[in-house]
């Protein structure tokens, strides 16, 4: 007899349900994810290139400001202090700080080759947004004044990206160790609602075009898709460790 055969009921459809997420569900998923997030990017990218986005890239803009006063967005005063406290969850700081407090819960854990994985996943999305910003080289709104600095090329967004790279990709790692449904589906939400909030906190503050943002996010969860994909294969070969918690008694 198997030992899945001597287990519970319950626990046998809980261990059949691990397994198909494992080695069927979850790539499965992760690979359309990939698809469609890709798909998005170049579709984009291909009608900002021939400049097509141009109208609504402007009028968008514009409709964050005051007609009377394109320096001044639009909203209470103390509402681009907030964005540019929301902007920064998606800065290079911000985003190696988050990325950083959790590798060192995953090493202090044991969990060494996930602490690897998740650093690596963080990292390589810094390192294919630098490059798709110098491949684009599209310069930075200048319909606006800024609202806070920039050093860098305009798309895609540098800061859409990175937060879903690393949000999304750590809002996955905490669903998979929670129990309950609630709880997973809360955590997922957390970390979509923050990828969304740092990237109109971008075009608000004047210093993003919207397609640079909507690419940002498209090439984003796209990479973490991919490295979620990467993730469930190492976990299904046993190189790196399971997230999961353990089955109750």
């Amino acid at each position: 007899m198997s030992r899945l055969a001597r287990l519970p009921i319950r626990s046998q459809a809980t261990a059949l349900w691990r397994r198909l997420r494992l080695n069927e569900v979850g790539p499965l998923a992760s690979l359309l994810a990939v698809s469609l997030f890709g798909f998005g990017f170049f579709k984009v990218a291909g009608e900002v290139a021939e400049g097509d986005t141009k109208g609504l890239d402007e009028k968008l803009l514009l409709a964050l400001r005051r007609p009377d006063d394109l320096a001044r967005p639009i909203g209470p005063g103390w509402l681009p202090e907030t964005m540019r406290d929301i902007t920064a969850f998606g800065s290079v700081f911000g985003i190696v700080y988050v990325t950083a407090c959790v590798v060192l819960y995953l090493a202090g854990t044991r969990r060494w080759r996930a602490a690897i994985l998740v650093a690596a996943s963080v990292g390589g999305g810094e390192i294919l947004s630098t490059g798709l910003k110098l491949f684009f080289q599209r310069p930075r709104p200048d319909l606006v004044p800024h609202g806070m600095e920039t050093f860098t090329a305009s798309f895609p967004s540098g800061h859409a990206m990175l937060s879903a790279v690393a949000y999304l990709t750590l809002a996955i790692l905490l669903a998979r160790i929670s129990r309950g449904r609630r709880v997973k589906a809360f955590v997922l939400a957390l970390g979509v609602v923050t990828t969304l909030l740092v990237g109109i906190s971008r075009v608000y503050l004047g210093v993003h075009w919207p397609s640079d943002v909507l690419a940002g996010w498209c090439i984003g969860a796209a990479w973490a898709s991919l490295c979620w994909f990467v993730a469930l294969q190492l976990q299904r070969q046993q190189v790196v460790e399971a997230p999961d918690p353990p089955p109750p008694a």
